[in-house]
């Protein structure tokens, strides 16, 4: 299984690894710093791997498979079992999808505390972010993810802290509302990843962060559309 080094460490930007196989256009490290799309709802990390004669090769995607992590480069030929290479993270598009992915997290908080709100859906890219709610019991919708905005808004601008741990499942399902997602915590997930902004939210979640609210800067919405009763649509970026 691949060592996902961004759960350990949201900000590093480089690593060293070793090549364990090569598939096609698909190279498989013993550990790496590149976020997997659509994993946890971001989309792919981007970058290079670098080999030991300096030449980069670019990985134009990463793919979660089972326990492992694919980089898919635009060219294998230099890759073979054993290889120690550095990967390099495109850091301008991870933290942008940082950002995102931290005010999506305040954001559901927000509903779910007002509605119950559950998050149905989403994807986060590097300009733009989208996230369905299950609003059903709600009549005017558009005022309630609107007004659930400005609320996040004024919660991002405190400088909160954002903490990562890591807890047993039995622990971390104590939590009430640690899983925001309609969809259950996999049976298979014995320790669970913790990401918590205190007194606002607390979540199980694999994906990379920001360490402080201050840095995710101002929710901006693009446009809000009704998917069905389940699935009311925000979608937004962040500025500056």
């Amino acid at each position: 299984m691949t060592k996902l080094l961004y759960q350990l460490d949201s900000y590093l930007k480089e690593f060293e690894a070793t090549v364990v196989r090569v598939e096609g256009n698909k190279v498989y490290l013993d550990a790496t710093a590149f976020h997997p799309g659509p994993s946890g709802g971001l989309d792919t990390d981007k970058g290079w791997l670098v080999l030991p004669s300096g030449e980069r090769v670019e990985v134009v995607q990463a793919v979660e498979e089972g326990g492992d992590v694919a980089h898919v480069v635009a060219d294998a030929s230099p890759f073979a079992p054993g290889l120690r290479v550095r990967g390099v993270i495109d850091w301008e598009r991870r933290y942008r999808m940082m950002r995102l992915h931290t005010a999506s997290h305040v954001l559901a908080a927000v509903l779910y505390r007002r509605y119950g709100a559950l998050v149905t859906g989403g994807h986060i890219q590097p300009d733009s972010a989208r996230d369905d709610f299950d609003l059903s019991g709600v009549e005017d919708w558009k005022t309630a993810l609107m007004e659930a905005v400005g609320e996040s808004n004024e919660i991002l601008k405190r400088c909160l802290e954002v903490k990562v741990y890591w807890l047993s499942r039995e622990e971390a399902m104590k939590i009430p509302g640690i899983v925001k997602l309609a969809g259950r915590l996999p049976p298979e997930v014995s320790q669970v990843r913790v990401v918590e902004i205190p007194g606002v939210d607390i979540q199980a979640d694999g994906g990379p962060h920001v360490r402080n609210t201050c840095e995710v800067g101002e929710i901006a919405v693009e446009r809000l559309e009704s998917k069905g009763a389940k699935r009311k649509r925000i979608v937004y970026t962040v500025r500056p």
